[in-house]
């Protein structure tokens, strides 16, 4: 028991907390396996490691701040009308090698085709690989720059996200902003540019971003630099979610 108690002190002092905590259970197992001095440091090391991973995991799952954290696998891309994006499309970008060059990707389209789900899928797979991903929408991103100066939450979101490998930027165009937000997101867009990948998805097409944002030399601006490395998906068809509205009347 002395050696066990000192054995566990030393975890303790190598910050080894995960294996400090099953340091019995894995001793018992080793005994049971008749493992040799060698093989019970492998693994020890091993859980160490492992229990590392899936905290970082967590932890970066949580700053990343997705609208849900598990997808169904029922996104259907065969659906009548549905067009823009393929299952084989997806399958590729899931691969994740846009990230590696900071590549962009935008989806474009009405409502209710599945920008956003589509959106946090890559960004769960990010997560997964080890990316340090955020996902905002445009109108909190534009609140957190305004509250930044006073709030100290809003400022250590923005470090977050500008700090991220991918950024996941939602809705844009789907509410007004001022003239010194369109600023505030040229500023943004032009901090990112080249270092770090964003996915944007808008219910807005390019022709109309001029009258959303209301200054055609900045949106050219702005759009040179998202669409400089970016694949653009223009989604087409009717709302899923019109099509799968749920009653609450039997018929």
């Amino acid at each position: 028991m002395a050696e066990l108690k000192k054995i566990k002190e030393l975890l303790r002092y190598l910050n080894l907390n995960s294996t400090y905590e099953k340091l019995e259970d894995i001793c018992a197992d080793a005994e049971i396996k008749n493992q040799t001095p060698l093989e019970m440091v492998e693994r020890i090391l091993l859980y160490e490691a492992n229990a590392r991973k899936e905290k970082g995991l967590l932890k970066r799952m949580k700053i990343a701040g997705f609208p849900y954290n598990e997808l169904n696998d029922n996104f259907d891309f065969n659906r009548k009308g549905f067009s823009g994006i393929t299952r084989s499309h997806v399958k590729q970008l899931l691969q994740l090698n846009w990230l590696e060059k900071a590549y962009n990707i935008m989806f474009l389209g009405p409502p209710g085709l599945g920008k956003t789900r589509l959106s946090v899928e890559l960004g769960i797979a990010a997560v997964k690989a080890g990316y340090n991903v955020t996902f905002t929408t445009l109108d909190h991103l534009m609140t957190l720059f305004k509250t930044a100066e006073i709030r100290t939450n809003s400022s250590r979101r923005l470090k977050q996200i500008k700090s991220s490998d991918l950024v996941i930027l939602d809705e844009v165009g789907f509410l007004p902003i001022s003239r010194q937000e369109v600023n505030r997101l040229y500023e943004f867009i032009n901090e990112m540019y080249m270092k770090t990948s964003i996915i944007l998805t808008s219910n807005k097409g390019f022709e109309e971003w001029s009258e959303f944002l209301g200054d055609s030399i900045i949106t050219a601006a702005i759009l040179d630099r998202i669409a400089h490395q970016c694949e653009i998906f223009s989604l087409n068809g009717p709302s899923w979610r019109l099509e799968n509205r749920k009653t609450i009347l039997s018929m």
